[in-house]
């Protein structure tokens, strides 16, 4: 594989690295097989209880010198790492798509965000702004800062392997913290080659080791989720497993930026141009194979327009192209794996057992060009919004379809479920479009107005609630979860007046 040679990436990895050395005693293995061709992509060490303790000692002594490099510095090297990062575009784009098995296409656009994330840090290196106010004490000055926390862990996921990380270091790395990262098993050669790629740029620059560090493994994980000197845990995945991290951190008063589930839904109104709700209702659907926090799940349209939009949706399904996603023709690619395919058939199982209707048929593909058996057809189905498995996240390319009558119907089902990341109206009605966005529309932390539910943009806060967590991450102001915030006061004059007018002599 040509693209693990420029990356200069052997295919048996120590998963443990501070930086430039690579450490850890070689121990159990991690093998990542390629959802595309069931080939075995590489293998990395899990990380033993003596290589955290050496990764966790050698990042905080980083911290310590880190953090007094003066932040439009450290800005500097960030830019230093998004232009490697546009050298290496092309293999690492390649791996992404091969070891996760989304679209050639998406795999390069994960690194372009991962590009823009490092423009996005470089500015913000120079507007770590705090406020100034005025006191009422006369003779005083009072201002906030902003400091860096210390050591930052970051837990991702499979489904976007590098460009996660990248929200969370780049921003880190700017305000002044170290970062630990622990990738998915299910990709782990992806994070040894962006680790390898930063560890170049820090030692041209005669940056400490421990700035940036890798480890492996669950234990590792909730090593780190435990430990008192990691100052801040940013966890994305399941619901099921973020609960249990935000609790582990929340036990010992550490600070955590959870990203958890989505069940995102996109209202078709009979004012939307369905042109358009084709292409974002397609692609939110099947993009990644449906293995997106923010895929879009339901689609709530419109009594008036419903057989319309099915049928266009019948049409354009017909001619997906299912197979290698490296191959620029196909649609869409691989489930990550055999279990991602079990959970996919069980759901459509339970569907079709509460009565559901097949819109567009499922199942899993065999023969020439599926030997992985991680290929399915992205399926249909026509069901209520209260259905468990409505209800529930099938990370698979399952799209609910419904009927609504008013916008106020079509607003409860679109926030009638536990999730609440992403969500979408589709219209060319002003009032709807308002109403959507306004206090009593959408639930979610990103509603869009003629935009599909997946994807976004690194210049908005990334993030949703309920049971998607409330973490806040990429742009606008999410920097100040990577920071603590101080207050101060100074007395420039030659009393010691008290607050609220309270009197004390002595």
């Amino acid at each position: 594989m040509d693209f693990l040679q420029q990356l200069n990436i052997q295919q048996e990895n120590n998963g443990t690295s501070t930086g430039s050395n690579q450490i850890g005693s070689f121990s159990e293995k991690i093998e990542s097989y390629s959802p595309v061709d069931g080939k075995l992509t590489g293998t990395v060490t899990m990380t033993s209880a003596d290589d955290y303790e050496n990764v966790i000692q050698t990042a905080h002594k980083a911290f310590l010198e880190w953090r007094k490099i003066p932040a439009p510095k450290r800005g500097d090297i960030v830019r230093q790492f998004g232009d490697s990062l546009r050298h290496y575009k092309e293999p690492l784009g390649k791996l992404v798509s091969y070891e996760m098995g989304k679209s050639l296409q998406e795999g390069l656009g994960e690194v372009q965000e991962m590009i823009d994330i490092c423009d996005f840090a470089v500015g913000l290196s120079r507007q770590l702004y705090g406020l100034s106010m005025h006191s009422e004490r006369p003779g005083h000055r009072m201002y906030e800062q902003w400091h860096p926390m210390g050591v930052v862990g970051i837990i991702s996921a499979f489904n976007f392997p590098v460009a996660v990380w990248s929200w969370n270091a780049a921003i880190a790395w700017v305000c002044g913290n170290v970062c630990i990262w622990k990738p998915s098993p299910k990709t782990p050669l992806c994070a040894v080659a962006c680790q390898q790629i930063i560890a170049d740029v820090f030692k041209k620059n005669n940056i400490p080791e421990g700035v940036s560090c890798l480890i492996n493994g669950d234990a590792a994980s909730i090593t780190m989720c435990k430990d008192e000197r990691v100052s801040l845990i940013s966890f994305t995945g399941s619901t099921k497993v973020g609960k249990i991290v935000g609790a582990t951190v929340a036990e010992r008063l550490g600070k955590s930026i959870l990203e958890l589930g989505g069940n995102n839904a996109i209202i078709v109104s009979e004012n939307a141009d369905l042109k358009m709700v084709l292409t974002g209702a397609v692609f939110g659907a099947v993009g990644t194979a449906g293995q997106r926090c923010t895929t879009t799940r339901r689609l709530i349209i419109n009594e008036k327009i419903y057989d319309k939009v099915i049928d266009n949706l019948k049409a354009a399904y017909g001619q997906l192209k299912i197979g290698d996603p490296l191959n620029a023709e196909n649609h869409v690619g691989p489930l990550i794996d055999k279990a991602a395919v079990d959970n996919y058939v069980k759901a459509i199982d339970k569907a079709k057992a509460l009565s559901a209707k097949i819109v567009v048929e499922g199942g899993v593909l065999e023969g020439p060009g599926y030997e992985s058996g991680c290929y399915v057809k992205p399926c249909i189905i026509e069901a209520d919004n209260d259905l468990d498995i409505v209800q529930t996240e099938t990370f698979a390319p399952i799209l609910y379809v419904m009927k609504y009558h008013t916008l106020d119907e079509a607003i409860s089902k679109q926030n009638g479920v536990p999730q609440g990341l992403s969500s979408s109206i589709f219209t060319s009605n002003m009032q709807e479009a308002e109403r959507f966005l306004s206090v009593e529309g959408s639930d979610c932390g990103i509603a869009n107005v003629n935009i599909g539910t997946s994807g976004a943009e690194i210049g908005g806060a990334f993030g949703g609630e309920k049971e998607t967590g409330g973490g806040r991450e990429s742009g606008s102001d999410a920097w100040k979860a990577y920071m603590r915030r101080q207050t101060n006061t100074i007395n420039y004059s030659s009393n010691l007046p008290l607050a609220q007018g309270i009197k004390f002599t002595v």
